[in-house]
């Protein structure tokens, strides 16, 4: 008789963020992925609390890939006890290194911040974790590669398949005993400028599948929605703020401006990329060619296009200069980081565009800037909204609906089960339809904590 697995959903069930996904034998605990919670309070105080496990206990981490709501726990997973290897590709690894030090680096500022103009009701404020418990992850990354069995030992393998999304994105094949689990991870989109296809699993047991967009089909040309905004924000002499996530997302939007003007469809106005990580991000693509398109020639010509801003002081003299212009700055649903600079100075100006590109996540000042919001707080106070506020659909990283079913459209037999993970309500239960009509799998879409025997 095969031994009892059983996995809890300590993140990323129910919402988008928090991913983590712990799977127990017998005698092994196994955690894939470890995100911070993002968005809605409720979800973020609970980055406050430990992991509801003896952490000291877990024998491996696997990780999809580099982003916050996926490797931000980490650090913390690290302060609680666990001693043992995190399993990523090599480009993850790279990337984690960089969120994880621009991630409490912010944390730092705003504590630092928020003590010195004393809004915080906490005193003193206090990073969830410093820039040095960030760094203790480090020796702790274990790079694999992908489309190769790894044995961690006679019970546990596993493989990364490609997943698009970002660089060095998988999805992670996991045998325990025979049976096979498959997450998908964050699935990137068929036809990415950037990146390849994602891979299609072909047997699953078990299978975890994210549905971000579960509900929503992307428009077919992000590249003229986004030529008709700018000229829009250009022809009222007003500058154009993106939020947008550091890796990949950045690159992307980069490309198309790039292209755009190539083609001269629209004017000439600077580009500037604000983010520590900016110069770090470029050298991550030149030295990781086999897992983009894009070729030397082009990388120079993408990035020479592109004005770096990585000192907070060329921030401050930035957003003090209301001329046209194009900023793309992190974060990518605006919860922190250098973009609240240049929304203190734009949101309340009527020429300033500020262009959402990415999912916003519940509780995000993205969100509400996408439902209408006409001020949010920032930084211990309220600031209205006077500029116009664009969704530029088509530019996400992630699969949409028709995407998603695609995925699984290789599969040689029915999972006995399938969860949907990663989305809010209306993304989980779109895909759990439209996967059952198609089909006829019947799906679960688990609740934070809940625990399920496989």
């Amino acid at each position: 008789m095969s031994e009892k697995i059983s996995v809890r959903f300590l993140g990323a069930a129910g919402t988008v963020t928090g991913s983590k996904y712990l799977i127990e034998t017998g005698n092994k605990k196994i955690l894939v992925d470890c995100g911070l919670f993002q968005g809605l309070k409720e979800l973020r105080l609970l980055n406050w609390q430990p992991l509801p496990f003896d952490v000291s206990s877990l024998d491996y981490v696997l990780l999809t890939h580099g982003h916050l709501d996926h490797v931000g726990y980490l650090p913390l997973l690290i302060k609680q006890g666990f001693k043992g290897l995190i399993h990523c590709t090599g480009p993850t690894v790279e990337i984690t290194k960089l969120i994880l030090k621009d991630s409490a680096k912010i944390q730092e500022e705003d504590a630092e911040r928020a003590n010195k103009h004393q809004y915080s009701k906490h005193h003193p404020a206090k990073p969830l974790y410093t820039t040095e418990e960030a760094e203790k992850v480090f020796s702790h990354l274990q790079g694999e590669q992908a489309d190769q069995w790894i044995v961690l030992d006679k019970e546990v393998s596993f493989r990364f398949q490609y997943a698009g999304h970002i660089l060095g994105a998988v999805s992670i094949e996991l045998k325990i005993n025979g049976k096979l689990l498959v997450f998908s991870g964050d699935l990137g989109r068929p036809e990415d400028p950037l990146l390849f296809p994602p891979s299609k699993p072909k047997q699953a047991d078990i299978l975890f599948v994210e549905s971000t967009y579960g509900a929503r089909i992307h428009k077919k040309d992000p590249s003229l929605l986004l030529m008709n905004a700018i000229n829009s924000a250009i022809d009222r002499d007003g500058v154009i703020i993106i939020p947008s996530f550091a890796v990949e997302r950045t690159q992307l939007i980069m490309y198309h401006i790039w292209e755009l003007s190539m083609k001269k469809l629209i004017p000439e106005v600077p580009v500037y990329m604000d983010s520590p990580m900016g110069s770090e991000v470029l050298s991550l693509f030149k030295r990781n060619h086999p897992w983009h398109k894009l070729d030397q020639n082009m990388l120079d010509e993408l990035f020479n296009k592109i004005k770096l801003i990585t000192k907070p002081e060329q921030t401050y003299r930035l957003a003090q200069d209301h001329s046209p212009k194009i900023i793309i700055a992190a974060s990518g649903m605006a919860t922190g980081g250098r973009v609240l600079t240049y929304f203190e100075h734009f949101l309340g100006d009527e020429k300033a565009t500020v262009l959402l590109v990415g999912f916003q996540g519940e509780g995000t000042r993205g969100r509400a800037l996408l439902d209408g919001a006409q001020e949010i707080k920032m930084r211990g106070k309220f600031w209205t909204v006077r500029a116009k506020i664009e969704l530029m659909e088509g530019l996400s990283a992630h699969a949409d609906q028709t995407e998603l079913i695609g995925w699984l459209g290789e599969l040689e037999y029915a999972p006995e089960r399938i969860f949907i993970v990663h989305g809010e309500k209306e993304g989980a239960q779109g895909l759990k339809k439209s996967i059952s009509e198609t089909y006829g799998y019947e799906c679960i879409i688990p609740q934070l904590n809940e625990i399920f025997e496989l």
